[in-house]
């Protein structure tokens, strides 16, 4: 089974080391995976992206029981996307199983996949940004009293949320008097039906996004001669650093994703609206999605270590430094938007990326007075000369690159070593 779904892509391939690598006595086989480029976190990922994992597990499980096996655990961290696509990278989640014996990882996946899909469709996308809090999956109870009244009248919701956190409460009520040493027991049938209820109720739930971040990535102050500038700056600069893997940064519904992924090059997009990155996502073709992953990320409060001893899950800052870095149109946000002085939004530059690609927006473009029209401006320093000196205590500045028909300027910075 195993080289088949390695065939298939829909698990990691890996080699056989040799056996005084294993960590403990008594091993039988000790492998290596394929290492992957970066590993991203189900919080991180838009509506779409959790729901394709979810049905690739439900197909996992599918294609075990039909070998006489089963997924021991169905977590969402057992699957990553690579080449535009999910996988599963621990190939040990798999074991022998009792035909009559229920799924073990049904409530894991429940709480995993189900519950925050059906509480991004039915109440909030940012509801996703729940399993940073909640690690080990969104509790089946709290996703029941959260969701709408009416989702009791959607039958897979009401079976696998509703039903299913009343069955846990009576459990818990029950307390330890009740003897769990023999399983129930359930036919095969049972077995796929509950599969496909699962497949069923996963596939029914629609999110469609929308909002001001996604209309804001077709605006722009730019003139027809002033975007062709940008793009064309944007494309020699990227040629000049020879880069891999760019990480772009606010990359909204990813128009500079898209030509920052030329060359060859792998880009992960990150934005902190969810409905711009499910845009992006759901945008990009097959082909595209093998060069460019969108992920939410907020860059004023990004993904930290999480887990035990704060090392199950790494964070942003962990997973990098990317070859480059862009910044487009995102400076302005965080330093007057979110108040983070210039010389810190370099600091946190410089540790993403060994080079950096950044757009400066002064004061007087729109965009910048929109900010501006609400508040206060308490930001003397916010000028380009204070970006080149607050930026130049981190980075060599080694282009500066006015665009055409435009106030604004393009840097490129390489970090200091």
């Amino acid at each position: 089974m195993a080289d088949a779904l390695i065939a298939e892509r829909l698990m990691v391939e890996h080699e056989t080391v040799d056996i005084s690598q294993a960590i403990s006595p008594g091993a039988s086989a000790v492998i290596r995976p394929r290492e992957l480029p970066l590993i991203s976190y189900p919080y991180e990922w838009c509506f779409g992206q959790l729901r394709e994992a979810a049905l690739l597990t439900l197909q996992l499980q599918q294609r075990a029981l039909s070998a006489g096996m089963r997924l021991k655990d169905a977590s969402a961290y057992n699957v990553q996307f690579d080449g535009g696509r999910p996988i599963l990278i621990d190939s040990l989640s798999f074991e022998k199983g009792d035909a009559a014996e229920p799924w073990p990882a049904y409530r894991q996946f429940c709480e995993h996949f189900l519950a925050p899909l059906a509480l991004i469709a039915y109440r909030d996308p940012r509801c996703g940004l729940m399993l940073r809090d909640f690690i080990d999956g969104i509790p089946i109870d709290l996703a029941a009293g959260l969701l709408p009244w009416r989702t009791r009248l959607r039958g897979g919701l009401l079976a696998h949320v509703h039903l299913h956190a009343g069955a846990q409460r009576r459990s818990a009520a029950a307390g330890p008097s009740v003897d769990h040493r023999q399983p129930r027991r359930m036919s095969a049938t049972g077995q796929e039906a509950i599969l496909d209820s699962l497949r069923r109720t996963i596939e029914g739930l629609r999110w469609q996004p929308s909002g001001h971040w996604v209309q804001y990535g077709h605006q722009t102050s730019y003139s027809e001669a002033g975007a062709a500038s940008k793009r064309a700056i944007v494309e020699r600069m990227l040629a000049g650093t020879g880069a891999g893997v760019v990480w772009d940064l606010g990359a909204n519904v990813g128009t500079y994703s898209t030509v920052a992924a030329g060359d060859g090059r792998q880009v992960i997009a990150f934005d902190q609206d969810a409905s711009s990155v499910e845009h992006h996502w759901r945008s990009l073709s097959s082909d595209a999605r093998a060069s460019v992953l969108p992920l939410v990320m907020d860059l004023s409060n990004p993904s930290p270590s999480l887990g035990w001893a704060l090392e199950e899950r790494r964070s942003l800052v962990e997973r990098g430094p990317a070859d480059v870095i862009m910044a487009l149109a995102l400076v302005h946000h965080l330093a007057i938007g979110n108040n983070v002085p210039l010389d810190r939004v370099a600091s946190l530059f410089a540790r993403l990326g060994r080079r950096a690609i950044v757009e400066f927006v002064p004061k007087g473009d729109p965009m910048t007075d929109h900010l501006l029209a609400a508040r206060k401006d308490v930001f003397p320093g916010y000028t380009i000369e204070g970006f080149r000196e607050a930026f130049g205590r981190t980075f060599r500045i080694l282009d500066e690159v006015p665009v055409e028909d435009s106030m604004r300027t393009l840097f490129l910075l390489e970090a200091a070593a």
